[in-house]
């Protein structure tokens, strides 16, 4: 399964992938948005979106990317490793999206 984070820390982008990796998912992250950016995405399976960290300008682009494509959408307020492993192990758990 692949996963794009939008938003988050810049210096934690690795720990994010390394975090999906341990989770069994394969993931790229936007801690900014830089060119096309909406082409960046692809299609992934699942969408995370840290809403603390990102401009409103890039969640209403990945929200639409998302909706046009049929990703699920997972927001999370807080961009730490905690948290981003609590919602992953939420997900595979079935309790979230």
């Amino acid at each position: 399964m692949s996963i794009v984070i939008v938003g988050g820390n810049e210096r934690m982008a690795c720990q994010y992938e390394d975090i999906c990796k341990a989770h069994g998912y394969k993931a790229k992250v936007f801690t900014k948005e830089q060119g096309a950016f909406r082409k960046k995405l692809g299609c992934p399976d699942l969408m995370i979106l840290f809403t603390n960290t990102v401009s409103h300008k890039m969640v209403v682009s990945a929200s639409q990317e998302a909706k046009k494509n049929n990703v699920p959408i997972l927001h999370c307020h807080t961009s730490s490793a905690t948290a981003l492993n609590n919602l992953l192990a939420e997900r595979k758990a079935g309790v979230v999206g």
